[in-house]
């Protein structure tokens, strides 16, 4: 049931994440919002590495830099795909990143990277998750057309 909950979590801020993206007026330079919305995250962690237990130690940096790196890359390229995701196609366009997602991080990092326990019910999942992208893409096309 923990999935569930830090799930739901993740859910909540991404939506509000998507919330202030697509309210937000259209810039001619994309990387302002995302900027701007990256200084407050930046604050908000500052913040809470501040308050929390355990100190961030050089040695902890050193062991992990090549991670760090990526996952800022990543954090980068995702919202950089995001914004583009949001103002060019609107919030339901989240659909088809969900499945993208499903294939890139459940399946590439987590059951072939690490290994990660898989088995009948979450390929039924992912199953399931391409049937809603389908039909997803057959409601797109009946508003377009």
């Amino acid at each position: 049931m923990k999935v569930f909950y830090f799930a739901l979590i993740a859910a909540i801020g991404n939506a509000m994440f998507v919330y202030g993206q697509r309210a937000s007026s259209t810039s001619e330079n994309p990387f302002y919002f995302l900027f701007l919305t990256l200084a407050v995250c930046i604050a908000l962690f500052l913040a809470s590495a501040l308050i929390s237990k355990g100190q961030m130690t050089t040695g902890y940096i050193v062991e992990n830099q090549w991670y760090i790196l990526v996952s800022g890359v990543g954090f980068f390229v995702t919202f950089i795909g995001f914004y583009w995701l949001y103002n060019q196609q609107g919030a339901t366009g989240y659909i088809v990143y969900a499945l993208l997602s499903i294939l890139t991080t459940s399946i590439g990092v987590g059951l072939i990277l690490f290994r990660e326990p898989f088995n009948r019910f979450h390929v039924i999942s992912g199953i399931l998750a391409a049937a809603a992208i389908v039909t997803y893409g057959i409601g797109q096309s009946r508003l377009e057309g």
